[in-house]
Formats: C-alpha cells, sequence, structure tokens
C-alpha cells in the first residue's frame, strides 16, 4: 500500500493515527522506484493532486485499487484503471451538502453583490458616496444546473426555498424529476438567467460550458461553478466578464489551481473562492472516514464501498 502526493490535511491526520504509509517518489525519482518496486504495489490511496495518471498505472502491473479522499475523480485515469480492472472509490454523498451550500452562497454573494458592498463599507465609500448601486434579486429566477446528480440534486432543493424554476441538463434525462429538461448545455443556458455548474470533471466534461454556452448566458446571465475549472472555457469566460457581454460569475474552482486570471481581481461582479466547497471541518473527517472504510473493506473482502470503477475478482 502506497500513497500518491499530499493529502488533505484532516486525511493526513486520520490516516496516520492507523497507519504508516510510504509515499511514492516524485519527479525522475520515480520512474526508477517504479521500474524497481511496482510490481509490489497493490494499492493506491490518494488525495487530488497529482493523481493517478496512465503512466504510474502502466508502471504498477500488480495493483488492484486505487482510494481516492475527494468526489472528484478527474485526476485518475479511469479508462486505463477500468481496462486494467483496477477498482477506484470516492467518496460521494458526505460533501453534497457543504458543496451545494457553497453553491448557494455563491449565487447569493454574485447577484446581491454582498462582497463588494462589505469591501464599500470597509473602504470608507458608504460615507464618501452614499447608498451601495442596486444589485439582482435570487427569488423567482430561472435556474439551471448542469449535472443533477446528489450535488446538483442538493442545489436544486436550497433553491426552490427561493421560488427559483428549476432546470437540468445531464447526459440522460432522469425519469421522474420535478424539473425542466434541457437537451444540451446551449439549450439550458439559453432559457435561465443563471447557470449552475455541477457536473463531473472527467475528460468527457472538458469545456462543456463553451463560449457558445457563455454567450448564450448573455450580459443579464451569472454563471456559478462548484465543479472543476476545465468543464468551462476559462479563456471565454474572462473575456466576455471583461467586456461585460457576461453578468458576473461567482467561481470555487479554475483551470489551472492555485492560479486565478489576472483579469478577474478587480471586477465586482465576480466572486472568487479557494476551492473551498467542501471545507467544512465535519465534512473533510467523514470524507476521510470514508476514504479510510473503502481502504479497510478493500484490504478485507476486495471489495470497495463507494466504487467508481469496480475491482475485478482476484
Amino acid at each position: 500500500m502506497w500513497r500518491v502526493g499530499a493529502f488533505e490535511p484532516t486525511f493526513e491526520s486520520e490516516m496516520a493515527a492507523r497507519y504508516d504509509i510510504p509515499r511514492l517518489p516524485e519527479g525522475a525519482r520515480r520512474a526508477e522506484f517504479l521500474a524497481e518496486h511496482g510490481p509490489d504495489v497493490r494499492v493506491l490511496v490518494t488525495s487530488g493532486s497529482p493523481g493517478v495518471d496512465a503512466g504510474t498505472i502502466s508502471a504498477l502491473p500488480n495493483l488492484e485499487a486505487i482510494v481516492n479522499n475527494g468526489a472528484g475523480v478527474d485526476l485518475i485515469d479511469l479508462a486505463t484503471a477500468k481496462r486494467r480492472g483496477i477498482g477506484v472509490s470516492n467518496t460521494p454523498d458526505v460533501l453534497s451538502d457543504s458543496v451545494a451550500d457553497t453553491a448557494l452562497g455563491l449565487i447569493l454573494m454574485t447577484l446581491r453583490r454582498f462582497g463588494a458592498a462589505d469591501r464599500f463599507v470597509r473602504a470608507g465609500r458608504w460615507a464618501r458616496e452614499g447608498p451601495f448601486p442596486y444589485a439582482r434579486d435570487v427569488s423567482g429566477l430561472q435556474v439551471g444546473i448542469l449535472g443533477l446528480g446528489r450535488i446538483g440534486s442538493a442545489i436544486a432543493t436550497r433553491l426552490l426555498g427561493f421560488d427559483c424554476a428549476i432546470a437540468y441538463h445531464n447526459r440522460h434525462r432522469i425519469e421522474g424529476s420535478p424539473y425542466r429538461y434541457a437537451e444540451s448545455p446551449l439549450q439550458l443556458a439559453e432559457s435561465v438567467d443563471v447557470l449552475v455548474v455541477a457536473t463531473t470533471g472527467d475528460r468527457g466534461a472538458r469545456h462543456l460550458v463553451d463560449r457558445a454556452v457563455l454567450e448564450a448566458l448573455g450580459s443579464e446571465g451569472y454563471l456559478i461553478n462548484i465543479a472543476r475549472g476545465s468543464v468551462v472555457d476559462q479563456q471565454a469566460l474572462v473575456e466576455l466578464l471583461v467586456g461585460g457581454a457576461l453578468g458576473g460569475a461567482g467561481l470555487d474552482v479554475f483551470a489551472d489551481e492555485p492560479d486565478v486570471p489576472a483579469e478577474l481581481l478587480d471586477l465586482d461582479n465576480v466572486v472568487l473562492f479557494p476551492h473551498i466547497g467542501s471545507a467544512t471541518g465535519r465534512t473533510r473527517r467523514a470524507m476521510a472516514l470514508l476514504a479510510i472504510t473503502n481502504l479497510e473493506r478493500y484490504l478485507e473482502t476486495g471489495e470497495l464501498v463507494t466504487p467508481v470503477v469496480r475491482p475485478r475478482r482476484r
């Protein structure tokens, strides 16, 4: 059993209390290590960056399972894992509420301009300039959710309390869903005031929100992204925001984290979070414990509790 990269702090603490797991070397030393010890590795444990790519998997001929501390598995080559019969687990459900709360916070801060209002007061501008400019109501808006999975559904439930009309797009229509279905991301964007990106960040979702989708939102529309930065064409997003062709954006994720486009830093219609969607003590501990449960279950039975890819029976 080996670890890949640095662990999220809570996961590090919970793992250290139970195991002493060596870490795969980084850089050039990794290739040398894998050439000598690769056949000995049966299980990898990871927690985000740098992930487990096809090259690493290929260098581990006896790899059986990859345990990931996190819901997103976009940094793991799932196609290679599936082809090899290597199990991959993640930590779904336990973070849905925290991420949905973050999405709601971004919607409120972006449309009501709460962050800008706070800065207005702190800079002494209220006394000098008078009342803060009007913002946009959230209640009663048309909201589109791109990816109506666990997190997307939790976001929709919260927005119902604001009397918002919900529409969604998934790869497939959800039978029995009370929400309006849009046939494409473009069709969804054309029909809503706010587009919330809650889809997975796998390779198939790259730039799912492209320039055409962003332009369809228009100068009165807003983008909220709590999924992955890669899902949105970030260059197009920046250009449209700077040019006033998009009403605003609330972003918890970016294409090249932790780098954030400098053009966004001074825009008052943009809210920027440092990827904190699930960053509460309770949620991070629940994620860590679920990842550990996956690890222990696999070591005991050869099965995973929350598999993204089921392991081949050995």
